[in-house]
C-alpha cells in the first residue's frame, strides 16, 4: 500500500535522465496502480513509476536533516505540508560494540587459567531511565519545539519510516560459540538461487507443514531451504521456489 511522500517518475525517461514528478497522495497512487497506469519501482520508500511520458513542472521540495551521533531525522517538505519522514539509526554503535565484544572474548581465552577475583566494591547504580538534571531539560525543550513545530505545520505522514543502517555483511568467516571458540564456518558465496541475505521477499508456500503467505527478510542457505523474518517472528526451512524478491539488499532494513 503507498504510504504519504509517494513520487512518481516517467518509464520512457528511466534509463535517459529520470525525471521525477511532484510527489501524489496515497489514494492517487493507488487509483494509478489499479489502473494498470503505473507500476512499483521501489518499496522502501514507497515509489511508483509511470507506464507513459508526462510533461509536467515539479514542484519543489525541501529536504530537513537533524544529525545525531545515534540518529538523525529526515523529512521532506512542501510549502507548509511534512510530505515525508524517517528515521535513520546510524550503525556506529554496533560497530563500537562488536569490536569490544572481540576484545573481551581474546582476552578471555588469553587469561582463561587465571583464578576468579570477586569485584572489590559494588559501584553506584541509577534507576533505569534517570537523566542527568541538565539533560532532562534540553529533552523536555526539543520536545517542546517538536509539538509546537507540528501543530503549525500540515503534516500528511502518520509514521514515519524507520531505518536502520545494517552494512553490507562481515568480514568474520566463522561463528563462534559463547566461550570464543569457532564453531561454523561461512561460505564466500553470498548468492543462492538469485537471492542474498537481507533481501525483502514474499513467500506463497502451498505445500508442506508451512502452508501461508510470509513477507519479511531472507536469510539464504546454499540448501536452498530459507529463513524468513517477519513481524511475527522467524519461520525456518521455506524453499526458494516459494519466493519472489520484492525489495533488493541496499544495506538497510526498514520498519
Amino acid at each position: 500500500m503507498p504510504v504519504p511522500g509517494t513520487r512518481t517518475e516517467s518509464l520512457n525517461s528511466l534509463y535517459s535522465n529520470r525525471k521525477r514528478l511532484t510527489p501524489c497522495q496515497p489514494g492517487v497512487a493507488r487509483s494509478l496502480l489499479n489502473a494498470g497506469k503505473a507500476s512499483v519501482f521501489r518499496r522502501y520508500p514507497f515509489t511508483i513509476i509511470l507506464n507513459k511520458e508526462v510533461d509536467a513542472n515539479p514542484e519543489p521540495l525541501e529536504l530537513k536533516l537533524d544529525p545525531g551521533s545515534k540518529v538523525t531525522g529526515i523529512a521532506l517538505k512542501q510549502g507548509n505540508r511534512i510530505i515525508f519522514a524517517a528515521e535513520l539509526q546510524h550503525r556506529g554503535q554496533q560497530i563500537v560494540e562488536a569490536l569490544r565484544s572481540r576484545r573481551q572474548r581474546r582476552r578471555s581465552r588469553r587469561n582463561r587459567k587465571t583464578r576468579y577475583r570477586p569485584a572489590r566494591f559494588l559501584n553506584q547504580t541509577r534507576s533505569e531511565g534517570w537523566l542527568a538534571p541538565s539533560l532532562q531539560h534540553r529533552v523536555d525543550t526539543l520536545m517542546t519545539w517538536v509539538n509546537r513545530f507540528r501543530e503549525s505545520l500540515d503534516i500528511l505522514t502518520s509514521k514515519p519510516l524507520l531505518i536502520l543502517a545494517k552494512g553490507h555483511g562481515t568480514r568474520r568467516m566463522c561463528g563462534t560459540n559463547k566461550y570464543g571458540f569457532p564453531t561454523r564456518h561461512r561460505s564466500r558465496r553470498r548468492i543462492h538461487n538469485g537471492f542474498q541475505t537481507s533481501d525483502i521477499v514474499t513467500a506463497t508456500v502451498t505445500a508442506g507443514t508451512k502452508i501461508g503467505s510470509y513477507v519479511g527478510q531472507v536469510l539464504c542457505r546454499a540448501s536452498g531451504r530459507f529463513n524468513i523474518t517477519t513481524a511475527s517472528g522467524r519461520v525456518a526451512g521455506i524453499s526458494h521456489k516459494y519466493c519472489k524478491p520484492i525489495h533488493r539488499k541496499d544495506g538497510y532494513a526498514y520498519a
